[in-house]
């Protein structure tokens, strides 16, 4: 189990600011010399970034829904190490979780004994974040809320009414922070403008640790720390065993229009032994030629989707690639450039690679969003017929044609709902909306 106190950074619902709060935190203790290493609950792919440009370090998704207890065990080691304080940011409102009531922050507080430490938005009320602030702190019992952090404060005044009406509580107060427009993330359609596409990061950065040392009590935050305790099946049992390498020598795209690979998987494919090599597809880079597997991980190919198609290096490598028996895996966005064309959001149609018979959409964007439970309809790299996994879906494409082949996964959604099929394999030739987190076994099979 991890060896450093962890706790968690949550907040009553989505926009509250904890993203900017648990930044502004990490960077002000990492440029204080603290060894401090982060974790994003639940399965978003882009906040992590943020958290690596911040602490310098990889920053790990633990999902209580989609992971294994095992996973979750393995990657709490991980985040141990040599760190000092281990700090979590939640995902929306602490007690909301995947559709069929699990999966939440506060179950991955209740599983790990961490406290947590709310950000609450304070903007419209006063003396009444106090009673949201109990109603919170008693909800469950195995939860522990142990301080909050006000932001978007009014000014002076309003800040000590907001003291004054929590300290019946005896919940401490770890600072309030001022309305800060200079910290406001850009957002676009699934969540934040990306880490790498801003060269004004670190400058960023530096300016949120500014506002943390001077309106927060970093110290007494770390206090509140407590170390990992195994409840709940948390022990780790067994390997880790989760996604089977595509191969033994993997070639991964990377930039920012594949961008959304998981730091864990990448780590667990390097742990079974895979070699691991990248390239960028917008610098029209080929993959390795003695790769024996092709990774397209999840991004913004659609923003980019002109650029894409006029680079012939990268293309026809990949169509080389496929000719040659490679394995080739496309999650989301990689796997709209498997397919044989991509229409961007002004209408303009894109040819990709045509390896998969897929042609997707953006001209009028819908939404697909949810926890996904899928099933292999064929044996492949991924796995035997019928191999389970567990996953998520986040995008706005629409498919115009999935034309013959067969398909990559049965689905279900998180109440067991069946969605039918996602994704298309042709021969050695991969592909689904699917992010893919963990397999499914008896011990996240709920």
């Amino acid at each position: 189990m991890a060896s450093g106190g962890g706790l968690i950074i949550a907040a009553p619902a989505s926009g509250s600011g904890k993203t900017v709060v648990t930044l502004a935190i990490l960077r002000a203790l990492a440029r204080a010399g603290v060894r401090v290493h982060s974790f994003k609950v639940g399965p978003d792919y882009i906040d992590p970034a943020f958290h690596a440009a911040a602490t310098g370090r990889p920053c790990f998704n633990l999902d209580p829904w989609a992971m294994r207890p095992a996973t979750i065990a393995h990657l709490l080691d991980r985040l141990g190490g040599d760190a000092e304080l281990i700090l979590g940011e939640g995902v929306m409102g602490l007690f909301d979780g995947a559709s069929d009531g699990t999966g939440s922050t506060a179950d991955l507080a209740a599983m790990t004994g961490w406290p947590v430490v709310l950000v609450v938005d304070v903007r419209g009320q006063a003396a009444s974040a106090a009673a949201l602030l109990r109603g919170f702190a008693s909800h469950r019992a195995d939860v522990a809320v142990a301080g909050v952090i006000f932001n978007r404060v009014g000014g002076e005044a309003h800040a000590d009414t907001l003291r004054r009406a929590v300290a019946p509580l005896g919940l401490p107060v770890l600072g309030c922070l001022p309305r800060a427009e200079q910290l406001r993330l850009p957002e676009r359609h699934l969540g934040l403008v990306q880490a790498g596409e801003r060269a004004d990061m670190p400058a960023f950065l530096e300016a949120a640790a500014d506002i943390a040392e001077q309106c927060l009590d970093l110290e007494q935050l770390r206090a509140l720390a407590r170390v990992v305790r195994a409840q709940g099946g948390l022990e780790t049992i067994g390997g880790l065993a989760g996604l089977p390498p595509l191969g033994q020598r993997i070639a991964v795209a990377r930039d920012i229009a594949f961008a959304f690979a998981y730091p864990s998987l990448l780590e667990q494919w390097r742990d079974a032994g895979a070699e691991l090599s990248f390239f960028s597809p917008l610098a029209d880079e080929a993959p390795s030629a003695g790769a024996d597997a092709v990774y397209l991980p999840g991004g913004y190919p659609e923003l980019h989707a002109g650029r894409l198609a006029a680079n012939d290096r990268f293309l026809g490598a990949l169509r080389a690639a496929a000719g040659r028996g490679t394995t080739i895996f496309g999650e989301c966005g990689g796997y709209m450039v498997l397919g044989a064309g991509l229409t961007d959001a002004d209408g303009a149609c894109h040819a990709m690679t045509a390896l998969l018979p897929l042609q997707t959409s953006f001209a009028q964007p819908r939404l697909h969003l949810g926890y996904r439970r899928a099933r292999l309809a064929a044996g492949c790299a991924l796995g035997a017929r019928g191999g389970a996994f567990r996953g998520h879906e986040f995008h706005y494409a629409v498919v115009e044609d999935e034309g013959p082949g067969e398909p990559l996964f049965l689905c279900d959604d998180a109440r067991g709902r069946a969605l039918g099929a996602n994704g298309r394999r042709v021969g050695t030739i991969l592909g689904s909306f699917l992010h893919l987190i963990d397999r499914e076994d008896e011990t996240n099979t709920r």
